[in-house]
This record gives C-alpha cells, sequence and structure tokens, in this order.
C-alpha cells in the first residue's frame, strides 16, 4: 500500500501526545521510502492508551546517537576552535574544513529524515574564533545538490555564499575557501544559501558560529565571555539551536527540538553546577514558523540580542521570542535555588508537546 501521511494537526488531534506514555511512538517505523499504513496505527495507539492519566509529553523510547554519529548532549558543550596558525603579518589564521554530505538522521525515536548536512550532522559543528581573527572556511560539496555557506557577520560580498554573487552556488564534487575577518563579536550563525532556501534550511544545513569578545578592545567585561580568561570558567556554556523538521514535505513542521532530537533533554537532562553561572547560546533556525521562543521556568535571564553587546538588551525576563536567524545570549544562575529539575521550553504549546521541551538537573 502507499504511504499515509499525517499532518502535524492531525497527530495533535489523535491525543498520542497527551499520553504520559504516548509520544511519536507510532511513527516508529517511518523512514523515507519504507512503506506502512502510520494512519491506523495512530487511531490504534491513541485507542489503547486512553485511559493513561496525563503526565509529561514524551517520545517513547530513545534515539540511537551512537548510531547516528551524533549526541545533542555532547553538542551542547562541544566547540570546533579549527586549525590555527600566524601570518607573516602576525595576524591569527583560523581555519575550519565544512562537508556537505546527504545523510539520514533520527530526530525522534525511529523517526527518520533525509537530511542534508554540514559534516554528517545536524546543526553542524560550532565553529569559534576570536574577534579579528582571519578565518577561511574550506568548503566541500559532497551533496546531491549545489549548496553555499552564508554566514552572518561582516565580509565582502564575493564571500556571502550567494548563487549569482562572487563564487556562488559550489556544485556537488566542488570546493571553495571562505575568507573573512571575525567581526563583530556575538553569536552568530551559519546556513546553506542555495535556493530554493527554504528547502536547504530546513533539511538542515546550518550551524552556531560564535566571536569571543577581544577584551583588548572592550574591557574587562569581555574578559567572562572569552575562554582564553580566567574569569571564563566561573561560566557554564551551551549552545541551543531551536529547530524542526518537516517529516512529510508539506511545508509544515512535524517535529521540534532544540539541537535535533525531539525530547532529548526530557530524558537526558542537562547537568549544571548552582554554584556556577549559566550562558546558553541560543539560535532560531526553524524553517515554516514565523517565531521560535524559549521560557524558563522558575528563574529569569538577561538577555543580550545577537550577543553583540556587552551590557543586557533585556533585563530579568523569563520568556524570548526569536524569528528565524534571530539569536541571542542568554545569561542566568542557580545559585539560590533548590537542587532539581527545572524546565525549559518553548511557549508555544504545540512546539513543546511535539519536542521541544527540556529540563535542567541543577545539582
Amino acid at each position: 500500500m502507499g504511504e499515509r501521511w499525517l499532518s502535524r494537526r492531525q497527530f495533535l488531534r489523535a491525543g498520542s501526545l497527551s499520553a504520559a506514555v504516548g509520544g511519536l511512538g507510532w511513527l516508529g517505523t517511518r523512514s523515507p521510502g519504507r512503506d506502512h499504513d502510520h494512519t491506523s496505527h495512530a487511531e490504534s495507539h491513541t485507542d489503547n492508551h486512553a485511559a493513561t492519566p496525563h503526565g509529561p509529553a514524551m517520545t517513547v523510547g530513545d534515539v540511537d546517537t551512537a548510531a547516528m554519529g551524533y549526541d545533542p548532549s555532547e553538542f551542547l558543550t562541544t566547540f570546533d576552535y579549527g586549525t590555527i596558525s600566524v601570518g607573516a603579518d602576525g595576524q591569527t589564521v583560523r581555519e575550519f574544513t565544512l562537508t556537505a554530505f546527504d545523510k539520514e538522521i533520527e530526530i525522534a525515536p525511529g523517526v527518520f529524515f533525509p537530511a542534508w548536512t554540514y559534516n554528517g550532522q545536524v546543526p553542524g559543528p560550532t565553529l569559534r574564533c576570536n574577534e579579528g581573527d582571519l578565518v577561511r572556511v574550506n568548503f566541500v560539496n559532497a551533496g546531491s545538490h549545489p549548496h553555499t555557506i552564508h554566514f552572518h557577520g561582516i565580509h565582502t560580498a564575493a564571500m556571502d555564499g550567494v548563487p549569482g554573487i562572487g563564487r556562488g552556488d559550489i556544485e556537488p564534487g566542488e570546493a571553495f575557501t571562505y575568507e573573512f575577518r571575525a567581526e563583530p563579536f556575538g553569536c552568530h550563525l551559519y546556513h546553506c544559501h542555495s535556493m530554493p532556501l527554504k528547502k536547504h534550511i530546513a533539511k538542515g544545513l546550518y550551524g552556531a558560529f560564535i566571536i569571543n569578545p577581544d577584551p583588548a578592545r572592550h574591557g574587562e567585561a569581555a574578559r567572562a565571555r572569552h575562554p582564553d580568561y580566567p574569569e571564563s570558567a566561573a561560566w557554564q556554556e551551551f549552545v541551543m539551536v531551536m529547530n524542526a523538521f518537516d517529516t512529510d514535505f508539506d511545508g509544515e513542521n512535524e517535529v521540534y527540538a532544540v539541537n535535533t532530537v525531539a525530547f532529548h533533554y526530557m530524558k537526558h537532562p542537562i547537568p549544571v553546577d548552582r554554584t556556577r553561572q549559566i550562558r546558553v547560546y541560543l539560535i532560531n533556525i526553524t524553517e515554516f514558523d514565523p517565531v521560535n521562543s524559549l521560557h524558563l521556568h522558575a528563574n529569569f535571564f538577561d538577555y543580550y540580542d545577537h550577543g553583540t553587546t556587552l551590557e543586557p538588551t533585556l533585563r530579568r525576563i523569563d520568556t524570548v521570542m526569536q524569528c528565524q536567524a534571530q539569536r541571542g545570549i542568554l545569561e542566568f544562575s542557580y545559585q539560590e535555588h533548590e537542587p532539581g529539575l527545572y524546565m525549559f521550553h518553548a511557549h508555544q504549546s504545540e512546539f513543546a508537546e511535539l519536542g521541544w521541551s527540556s529540563v535542567f538537573e541543577v545539582r
């Protein structure tokens, strides 16, 4: 029989995520090219659990992160600083390699998505450098479609990674090197800008790009954000990329997450030391929805829009929303809190129920 896809809203009406043991379990065998009647399976799942007491929305089972070669728990704190060299003029050169290729990824237990990736993961590696570095990114397109890398930051037109400008599209089998000086400091991102743009983003070609502020230019306040200085040791830093997946390719997302895997940080809480402050690099790259958001339970944070200031742009808030490509830095602490599990999630309830719910384990 042919594939029968459920839309996001049909899925919610089925009530699968309302049960404590509910979730995307009924989708467990779905993968592109596999033939199953998901509608009847969904109805059966709902009937079987109709009497289950309400509890946290959750998927059934867990994603095999080892097989996928990508673990959202490790991604949180993994920064790629590149290979460093010094030019004849004393300029620090920081070199990275990104390769685009097609790869099926698991976004919820048993739910597979035919992604386009940078270095085999979604999001791509978090690139990090210092303000003023000469950044050199060697890009190889090993995928099945033309791709580029567009960096949010300051650079020449030739390095913009846009079709028809400079080098433009990099065709399958081709390579190109992007080069620019790292500025301004802040929390940025990179993504493919090939057309159709919405498809290249929705398929997974994006990642975080962090530029540390130079204390010599910006004073003492910059030292806490720069890992080369002892003041930064007081901070626990996490990268959170808000993303989503259109599993039936109808222009509407069925699965939402931070760092790709639905409910990952509900099942694997993020450990935090309450004696140390927390800094979150938050990026929204969700396609097909105009905004995404983060709400922090039982606490408040200072917010630095785009991370390009050393003074908060918003003070003591517990919810922030971002349009696509907007990003910022959140700073907060649990020093006055009791140990325990503290939730954070999208404050669009539908997003939270479809995977974008997480917890910190405060110790």
